[in-house]
């Protein structure tokens, strides 16, 4: 049968086969390999997997700022009130020390954080263990979560896949922190995502370099046969001059070694060095731009040519006052209302800020400013500074 039209692909076969008997007899003054490609950009698709894996697991700058973000983050405990009276013993800090058997309290907090940094959502279970007395709390992995809606848009319960099993989790039975998402009504926005096209450069910056390193499997250039009589290369010659470029002249330990050209062969260079690239400055930069994404002062990475802050204790204040500390209130207050549900008393979860070691300058400056007023009482002065 005939097809009345000739499908795509069909098109794309036909001219990568006259590409390839185009190099196999090239005409005079051309080219003998073509070694180029459309300049068409890849990127990282914006999915939880593929962040992670592109992302936090490649690429050094991202895991160094969703480590550093979740472990200060983790590290700030918090207070629990009834009103306006602090409850030391509340079941929720106690729930919070040890939420279930395989995990601390740090542990819990860093993963729920980390999930933010990388999906923009966070999911929290509350289950209950043992005899129905004790209740557990579970992270549960952000890509294997979808969201229920119901007749009038708004969540009504969650689907929870795990291979092939598929769990309907009541809408009031599971904690669902999202980051703000301009164009989503139901999931929150990735830090990562928003910062796509660095990490993407990031990344091939360092394939690039370790390939640069290799030799590139392959001389980055082309041989031009310019014959002073006409004519072109046999399809043996060409065989045996691709074989002889790939068994003497291509990988690391053969990187330098001088090109020896004969019979009309020509060498021209079609790359780009690494200094016509800007290639340091344009790593930075992306790297810059991976940090700025997380609210990470480059500084802090050891990124150079920022000199944003004054010094390294200016810049890591700043981080913890402007990124860490607003994850962590708001991080708090929907545990409040999760927390206060599953253990049957109201209250509200406040961060700890004495300590946080990155504020202690800011806490010696409030408690010398409230002691030296003489005109507040003790009981005020206490208030005053969070007691």
């Amino acid at each position: 049968m005939k097809l009345p039209f000739r499908l795509p692909w069909a098109h794309a076969r036909d001219r990568t086969s006259a590409v390839q008997e185009k190099a196999l007899h090239p005409r005079p003054g051309t080219a003998l390999a073509l070694i180029a490609g459309e300049g068409e950009a890849r990127w990282t698709g914006r999915s939880y997997a593929a962040l992670a894996r592109e992302g936090f697991m490649k690429n050094p700058v991202a895991h160094r700022c969703v480590r550093l973000v979740s472990e200060a983050a983790a590290s700030i405990g918090f207070l629990a009130y009834r009103g306006t009276r602090e409850e030391e013993g509340h079941p929720a800090l106690t729930l919070l020390s040890r939420p279930n058997r395989a995990m601390t309290g740090a542990d819990f907090l860093e993963g729920l954080y980390g999930h933010l940094m990388l999906s923009g959502n966070g999911f929290v279970e509350a289950i209950t263990a043992g005899s129905g007395s004790k209740v557990e709390l579970h992270l549960l992995r952000p890509d294997r979560v979808s969201v229920v809606a119901g007749p009038d848009g708004w969540p009504s319960g969650y689907d929870y896949r795990a291979g092939s099993r598929v769990r309907r989790i009541a809408e009031d039975g599971l904690l669902h922190l999202k980051l703000f998402h301009p164009l989503d009504d139901h999931l929150g926005f990735a830090p990562l995502a928003a910062a796509q096209v660095a990490l993407d450069l990031h990344n091939a910056a360092g394939r690039w370099n370790k390939a640069l390193l290799d030799n590139s499997a392959r001389p980055s250039g082309a041989l031009v046969y310019q014959p002073k009589e006409g004519g072109n290369l046999t399809s043996d010659q060409y065989r045996r001059l691709r074989e002889e470029l790939d068994e003497g002249y291509s990988g690391p330990m053969r990187a330098g070694r001088p090109l020896l050209l004969e019979g009309g062969l020509d060498w021209k260079s079609m790359g780009l060095s690494p200094k016509d690239m800007d290639f340091v400055e344009a790593k930075n930069g992306a790297a810059r731009d991976i940090a700025l994404a997380f609210g990470v002062p480059p500084m802090l990475l050891g990124i150079p040519g920022d000199n944003t802050y004054a010094n390294y204790q200016e810049a890591n204040r700043a981080f913890y006052r402007l990124t860490v500390l607003p994850l962590v209130t708001r991080t708090g207050a929907a545990l409040s209302r999760f927390l206060g549900d599953v253990t049957g008393e109201p209250l509200r979860l406040v961060p700890d800020l004495d300590t946080v070691a990155g504020l202690s300058a800011e806490r010696d400056a409030l408690w010398a400013r409230v002691g030296a007023a003489a005109f507040l009482s003790d009981e005020e002065k206490r208030e005053a500074v969070g007691y």
